[in-house]
């Protein structure tokens, strides 16, 4: 079995767009009018805006504050540098090693998603 896609909620898939193709590089493709995705090594992240998709709901779907989706980055200095830079509420303002040995940062989007970047070399597995 493989995981091949996670799903991101967020307020308004124009912003999403743009912020997360900033930080992946990468266009990625508009699959409907709520739906971003873009595809990191054979895993979808696919940012969705239930609002923007018409899927009936009143108000936007969230994570809870502390369900992180971890991404392995080439370029940690980077990322946390256009986070840094972004609008987004939390971001740890340095580059954290785990006692696992991952090199690491937290941060919320600039939609209140929380997410995790860490240094592909340094990835744990367990």
């Amino acid at each position: 079995m493989k995981l091949y896609r996670i799903i991101l909620p967020v307020k308004n898939i124009e912003e999403a767009a743009r912020f997360y193709a900033g930080i992946f590089r990468q266009a990625g493709q508009r699959v409907s009018p709520g739906r971003h995705y873009f595809n990191l090594e054979g895993t979808i992240l696919a940012c969705y805006d239930p609002l923007a998709d018409g899927d009936g709901i009143d108000r936007p779907w969230s994570f809870h504050e502390n369900q992180f989706i971890y991404i392995a980055t080439d370029e940690l200095e980077a990322v946390h540098r256009k986070f840094l830079e972004s609008a987004s509420e939390y971001i740890d303002p340095d580059i954290s090693t785990m006692p696992w040995g991952e090199r690491l940062f937290y941060a919320w989007d600039p939609f209140g998603n929380p997410v995790c970047f860490v240094d592909r070399t340094t990835v744990f597995t367990g």
